[in-house]
C-alpha cells in the first residue's frame, strides 16, 4: 500500500483576488476557475462512490483498504473545502456556475446504478486529474505570474491528485469491475468532463466580457493546443488508459514528490497511511 499523507494548506483564501489572477490572462484564469467550479460537487462525488464500494467488499478486503480510502476521502476532503472558499469569491465576481448543478444531476443517475458505476467514473475522472496533474507539475511556468497562494493551492492539488491517484483504481478492482465498464466510463466521463469545462469557461469568458477578444483565444490556442499545450502533450497519458494492462501507478509520480517536498512549509501534515 502506498504513502499518502493528508495535508492542511497554510494559505489565506479569505482575502479577495482578482477574477484573472493568472497575470491578468483571462482564458487560463477562466479555464482554471471552471475546474474549481466543479471540484466540491465532484469530490464529493469520490468519497461517496469509494465509501459505497468499500462496503460491497468482503470483511477482510474492506480491513485492507478502509486505512487507505480514509486517508484519500480526508484529501478530497480538503480539497473540497479549500476550492469552496476559492469559488466564493468567484461568485463575487459575478461567475456563475452551471456546471455543478448538471454533475449533480448526472450524479444522482450514478447512484441509482451498482456501486462499481460509482467507483468506475471516479476511476476514470482521477485518471483525467492526474493527467492534468502531471501537465501543472511539468509546466510551472504556466502559474508563474498567478498570486502566489493560488499557484500554491494548485500546485498542492495537482501534487496531491498524483499521490492518491491509484486508490479508486484498485477499490474498482477488488470489486471486480471489469475492463469493459473501465473503458466505457472513461470514454463516458471524458465527454463529460471536456464539454462541461469548455461550456463553463466559455461562460466564464463571456460573465468577464473577454470572450470575443482575440487575446483571449490566442491564449487559449496556446494554452490547449500549442507544442506544449495540455491536449498536446497529455493526449498519450490520457490514452495509456486504455491499456487492459494499465494501472495509474505506471505513470510518473517524482514532479508530485518533489514539489511537496520543497514545500514543507506550505502545509501542516495531519496523517499518514504506509
Amino acid at each position: 500500500m502506498s504513502q499518502l499523507l493528508v495535508r492542511k494548506l497554510l494559505i489565506d483564501l479569505e482575502t479577495p483576488f482578482p477574477l484573472r489572477w493568472n497575470g491578468g490572462d483571462a482564458f487560463t484564469s477562466a479555464f482554471m476557475n471552471a475546474l474549481s467550479m466543479s471540484f466540491p460537487v465532484g469530490e464529493q462525488f469520490f468519497m461517496d462512490s469509494l465509501r459505497r464500494g468499500l462496503n460491497q467488499l468482503p470483511a477482510e478486503q474492506q480491513d485492507h483498504h478502509a486505512p487507505i480510502v480514509k486517508l484519500f476521502a480526508a484529501q478530497e476532503a480538503t480539497h473540497r473545502h479549500l476550492h469552496a472558499l476559492f469559488n466564493k469569491h468567484l461568485d463575487k465576481h459575478g461567475q456563475v456556475n452551471h456546471w455543478a448543478q448538471r454533475a449533480q444531476k448526472r450524479i444522482a443517475r450514478i447512484e441509482k446504478l451498482d456501486a462499481r458505476h460509482g467507483v468506475a467514473a471516479t476511476v476514470a475522472t482521477e485518471h483525467f486529474t492526474a493527467v492534468l496533474a502531471h501537465w501543472l507539475l511539468s509546466h510551472p511556468d504556466l502559474l508563474a505570474q498567478a498570486e502566489p497562494r493560488i499557484r500554491t493551492m494548485w500546485m498542492w492539488h495537482a501534487s496531491e491528485e498524483s499521490e492518491h491517484r491509484s486508490i479508486a483504481f484498485d477499490v474498482y478492482l477488488a470489486m471486480g469491475g471489469n475492463l469493459k465498464w473501465r473503458l466505457r466510463w472513461m470514454r463516458l466521463m471524458t465527454l463529460f468532463l471536456w464539454t462541461d469545462l469548455l461550456r463553463q469557461t466559455v461562460n466564464n469568458l463571456w460573465h468577464d466580457r473577454s470572450l470575443f477578444k482575440l487575446a483571449t483565444w490566442r491564449s487559449g490556442w496556446r494554452f490547449l493546443l500549442g507544442p506544449q499545450g495540455l491536449v498536446t502533450t497529455s493526449y498519450a497519458h490520457w490514452r495509456a488508459y486504455f491499456r487492459p494492462d494499465f494501472h495509474p501507478s505506471q505513470s510518473p509520480d517524482a514532479l508530485s514528490r518533489e514539489w511537496l517536498q520543497a514545500h514543507e512549509n506550505d502545509y501542516t501534515r495531519l496523517g499518514q497511511s504506509a
